[in-house]
Parts: structure tokens; C-alpha cells; sequence
């Protein structure tokens, strides 16, 4: 039997994802176009040599309640050739999750359709009262994200190595239902009232059908462009960009977005609410930083947030410290870079950043937000729930930029 490739199962579902959300938020095809009109005007820089993948690049973040749920994720997207890739641990950012990111990890993946699900786990332990945690896990235990149908066609990919292309249709079919909003929520008023109480995600999780794509994210050449024009267009835009400040050689990430959507609800009960956790973002991705590199990344962030006065200010006076020179970036050690028929060119991020993942969350969770810091969780028992280890996103970019044939 002839199987789909991997690849094209995940450029097909990224862009039934980006269809399904354009549907749903309106404003995400709003946000398209501003994106398509920036990169379209932008001189070619770091992103564009990655040509036309440019176009189709989106990733997406979905929130799941259990270690069974985040298993089946990690199975479902293994059958369109992503590995979970570095733990990311928000909690000391007041943020009740842990997290990795599924993605492709070869050259030739990663050309194809760089699509990338950013996935968290809720810690159920670090909901404060003994009886709205046993609610919480009450209500988890009674949902199936996956439905048979889908877990069966992932069972056959693991048995089988692959899918032709009828199971291939149905297992897209299947997988996009799992994404979709459901504005009928699981609990009662009162529950998700003293869900959202404790936390935002809590509630966001614990209190629907399934793992709803929360937020789907095209990538720009110019992301300080995109936010004047958001702005300019009246769209309820964040306040700051998360990431660095501005460079003539960008690098890791950056991102804002436009504030979450307040979206109608039916409870458990009967009653009517509303929940808000929906938003769109935008991400500007640069060179892929060493662990030296991370380190002085790092410094200078942790400096900025420290700081007093005005943020931005301070964020740019404190990278005055971090090379902003291709030649000084490669022969400090402090980004990857490899060898292409243009000649040594950076290895761009494809990954994620901790604080900045914690301060969009944050800027879409509402007033009651908290900001203390949690007890930190564990890669370890991240993994055990996984049900296998992350990869190292080091690893990864040095295998590239020693041009080292990476396998899946």
C-alpha cells in the first residue's frame, strides 16, 4: 500500500486548522491579511530565505487536563511527524501548566510545512482547594477528546507505518473535530465560576469538551509593523511585544497578538455565560541562539523585567549588551548557523520562549490573572505523562548547523 507522507498530512491539517479558526474568529482572517500586506512590503531579511514556506507557517496552542490526553496528543501528531521538542515550565510565571512543543525536526520536514502545536498540561496540583481540585478531576475523567475513530486510525499509522489515502481524509476529519470551540461548557455556572477564579486556564481547560485551539499564529517579516497596523485598524492589540526589542539581526522570537474574545456559553446547568480565551497572534522568528547565546539572552531580559520605569526603554538598553552583528553572533558562539548554496546563513528559532509564552497567556486571561509564582513542575514527570522524553532543541540546531542528517 502507498501511504501519505507524513508531510503532507501536516501541511493538509495546518491548513484545515487555519480554515476551521478563520471560521471561528473572524478577526484571525483580519489578521491574515495584515500579515500578508507587511511580509509583501518588507525587504528580504533572516525569515525570507525560507521562501515559500513562509506563506503557509502557522502554530497553534491547545491546553490539555490529563497525562491520557497528552499522551494521545503526542501520538496524534507523531502521525504527521511531529516530536515533542524542549519542556517549558510556566509556572514561575503564575501560569498552573507545563508544556512542550510538537514540530518536525529535519531540514526537509521543517521546508515542507514547518507547522508547530504548542501543547500544555494543567497541574491539577497546584489548584489551592482539596474540593475544587476532586471537581476538576472529576470532570476530566468524564471527557474523550479522542474519538474511537481516531484513536483507531493512530493505533493502525503505529501498526501499519502509515495510511493510505481514504484513512489519511478520515483521520484529518477526525483529528480538526478534537480543535474545534464547543460553546457548551461541561460544568455548572458555579464550578467554572470557582474554576476561573482560581485561574483562567483552569477554567479554560477543565471546563470544556476537548482542547479547543486557543490561539493559531502566522508568522511576519516585520512584527512591529503588524502591531501599528492593528492598531491603526482598531483592533484591540496587546500592549508590548514579547521577546527581544528590535534588531538589525533579529533573533529567537517575538510575538504579540490581539486581546481574547469574550464568546457565548451554555453551563451544565442550563444557564448562559460567557468564557474569553480565544485571541490571534503574530510571531516574528530570528536566528536560533546557542546555550551561551540563551544565557546572555536571558540576562538581558531578566535585567529589563527587573528594571523601573519604561519597559521598552529599558528592554532596549539592556541588549545594547547582545551583538546585534551577523559576524559577531557567529564568531562569539552565540547563534547557529550552517552552510546553504548562499553560503553561511543563521538557523532560524523554531521553538518557543518561556516568559514570552507566560506573558501572552497572561494578556489573555482576563483581570483576575495571578502573577505569583508556583511551585516549579518537573521534566520528568512531564515525560512520564508524555510517555517519552523531549527532545533537546540544542541538539537539534547543532546537529544542523554541523550539517548532520537529523532523523524523525
Amino acid at each position: 500500500m502507498t501511504f501519505v507522507s507524513s508531510d503532507l498530512l501536516r501541511a493538509r491539517f495546518s491548513a484545515a486548522m487555519s480554515a476551521m479558526y478563520r471560521e471561528e474568529v473572524p478577526l484571525y482572517a483580519t489578521l491574515l491579511d495584515i500579515v500578508a500586506d507587511v511580509n509583501a512590503k518588507t525587504d528580504a531579511d533572516l525569515a525570507s530565505r525560507d521562501g515559500a514556506r513562509l506563506s503557509a507557517e502557522r502554530h497553534g496552542a491547545i491546553r490539555v487536563g490529563t497525562a491520557e490526553e497528552l499522551s494521545q496528543m503526542r501520538r496524534f501528531f507523531a502521525v504527521m511527524g511531529m516530536d515533542p521538542v524542549g519542556y517549558y515550565d510556566l509556572s514561575p510565571a503564575g501560569v498552573p501548566v507545563h508544556s512542550t512543543a510538537f514540530r518536525p525536526v529535519t531540514n526537509e520536514a521543517l521546508a515542507a510545512n514547518p507547522f508547530r502545536m504548542f501543547c500544555s498540561l494543567l497541574r491539577l496540583e497546584l489548584i489551592d482547594d482539596a474540593g475544587l481540585r476532586d471537581r476538576a478531576a472529576e470532570a476530566l475523567s468524564k471527557r474523550q477528546i479522542c474519538s474511537d475513530r481516531l484513536l483507531d486510525l493512530i493505533a493502525k499509522t503505529e501498526s501499519d507505518g502509515g495510511l493510505g489515502d481514504d484513512d489519511g481524509t478520515a483521520f484529518l476529519a477526525e483529528g480538526l473535530a478534537v480543535f474545534r470551540w464547543h460553546s457548551e461548557a461541561q460544568v455548572s455556572s458555579a464550578d467554572y465560576r470557582a474554576m476561573k477564579a482560581q485561574h483562567g486556564l483552569v477554567a479554560d481547560i477543565v471546563c470544556f469538551k476537548g482542547p479547543h485551539i486557543n490561539h493559531l499564529t502566522p508568522r511576519t517579516l516585520d512584527i512591529d509593523a503588524v502591531q501599528g497596523e492593528m492598531i491603526a485598524r482598531g483592533i484591540d492589540a496587546k500592549d508590548r511585544i514579547e521577546g527581544p526589542p528590535r534588531r538589525k539581526c533579529p533573533i529567537l522570537l517575538r510575538q504579540t497578538s490581539f486581546k481574547a474574545l469574550s464568546e457565548a456559553v451554555t453551563f451544565k446547568d442550563g444557564s448562559e455565560g460567557a468564557h474569553t480565551a480565544r485571541f490571534g497572534e503574530i510571531e516574528q522568528r530570528g536566528a536560533a541562539l546557542t546555550p551561551k547565546g540563551r544565557d546572555l539572552y536571558d540576562t538581558c531580559l531578566n535585567r529589563a523585567l527587573a528594571a523601573d520605569g519604561d519597559y521598552e526603554q529599558a528592554l532596549a538598553a539592556s541588549f545594547a549588551d547582545f551583538p546585534d552583528d551577523w559576524d559577531m553572533l557567529r564568531s562569539e558562539g552565540l547563534a547557529y548557523f550552517r552552510e546553504d548554496e548562499s553560503g553561511v546563513v543563521p538557523i532560524v528559532w523554531e521553538d518557543f520562549l518561556p516568559v514570552s509564552a507566560a506573558g501572552i497567556f497572561q494578556s489573555n486571561l482576563g483581570d483576575d490573572a495571578r502573577d505569583n509564582a508556583m511551585q516549579g513542575g518537573t521534566q520528568a514527570a512531564f515525560e512520564a505523562a508524555l510517555g517519552c522524553p523531549v527532545r533537546d532543541m540544542f541538539e537539534l540546531y547543532a546537529a544542523q548547523a554541523e550539517g548532520v542528517a537529523l532523523t524523525a
